[in-house]
């Protein structure tokens, strides 16, 4: 793909992310989310292969379901209470119908089926891209809307982080792993949306510091399944005693960063007399810790065979850029310490 059509896509992308941020009206983010969707689809489909066709085939028809959605919520809101304004869903029909649509664009369980398989047939890049940068804008349009029933949030969120550390536990692509991963984490963030916004606002942000150091430390490794990282130690010995640390970050264990949303979300729904749903999710993180673990079993427990005539790579020059994994990966192992002080900057 030539340099110059590649920038105009990743612009075309950031714009029609900044378009569904700045708007209050329907028909304006819906256009921005549009305008998201037809920037990604070139970048997913550039390296021309079956399955990144099939992929981006998958990926335009959940996205056209669930735009077309929107479309008719957003119409028929307009209808029963004349209003356009996103901040204005008063009718409980078409709030949930938006909440659904929203629901099938970021990938929550039970609309989860299309991101697996989408993000299987993706390179690294885009799917990191996928993962990290295409959940802001429906984020932006679930933040804006208040239901007054907040069931249906709530059943979302904890069949996401059920359906999440259950579908990946026995995976071993990497990249359907970390579409698992991805579910059972949007799952924590639905959970306290409607309690705590800033909460989930900061959740998402940690959630996709932590996916940018993994997929990174992936395309690092050239691994795209489980039996490929036993060959990380010939080729990254410092990466790979670190990736664990990360993966088990994203599991959700102290000392870690991805400690504090995961102990803050729990404090926040036993406030709102919650308990029974705080304990299913705090349970349901135990499935995902287990194909966590199993990635870090396989990376520093394990070595490929090898002969003398084997080069270690880490002994050649790389040319690959390593100061943003680095900066991501820091942050993603050691940031608890500073959750008291992030408290205090959020009205949490």
């Amino acid at each position: 793909m030539s340099p110059y059509i590649f920038t105009t896509l990743l612009l075309t992308l950031g714009l029609g992310t900044t378009m569904t941020f700045a708007s209050s009206h329907w028909l304006l983010a819906w256009m921005g989310l549009e305008i998201n969707t037809l920037a990604i689809i070139p970048l997913m489909s550039k390296n021309h292969h079956p399955r990144a066709i099939e992929a981006t085939t998958k990926y335009f028809l959940a996205q056209a379901t669930a735009a077309a959605t929107l479309m008719f919520a957003s119409v028929t809101n307009a209808w029963i209470t004349g209003q356009w304004n996103i901040d204005q869903m008063t009718h409980p029909l078409p709030t949930t119908m938006i909440t659904l649509a929203l629901a099938l664009k970021l990938g929550l369980a039970p609309l989860h089926t299309w991101l697996p398989e989408v993000l299987q047939g993706l390179d690294l890049t885009t799917g990191l891209i996928l993962a990290t940068w295409q959940k802001l804008a429906p984020f932006a349009l679930l933040l804006q809307i208040h239901p007054n029933n907040s069931a249906p949030l709530i059943l979302l969120g904890l069949a996401s982080t059920l359906i999440g550390g259950w579908g990946g536990l026995n995976q071993t692509q990497l990249r359907k792993i970390l579409a698992y991963s991805s579910i059972a984490h949007l799952g924590w963030m639905v959970l306290v949306l409607q309690f705590s916004p800033q909460l989930t606002m900061l959740t998402l942000l940690i959630y996709i510091t932590m996916t940018l150091s993994t997929f990174m430390a992936f395309k690092f490794n050239e691994a795209t399944n489980i039996n490929s990282l036993a060959c990380s130690w010939a080729k990254a010995p410092l990466l790979t005693s670190l990736t664990p640390l990360l993966l088990l970050s994203l599991a959700g264990l102290p000392p870690l960063t991805g400690f504090a949303p995961k102990w803050l979300i729990i404090q926040e729904l036993s406030k709102q007399d919650l308990a029974l749903t705080a304990t299913v999710a705090a349970l349901s993180a135990l499935l995902s810790l287990y194909f966590y673990l199993r990635l870090s079993y396989a990376m520093t427990m394990t070595m490929a065979p090898n002969n003398l005539i084997y080069t270690t790579p880490w002994r050649l020059p790389t040319h690959q850029t390593t100061m943003p994994m680095a900066t991501a990966l820091t942050i993603s192992l050691l940031l608890l310490p500073l959750t008291p002080a992030t408290m205090t900057i959020l009205p949490l």
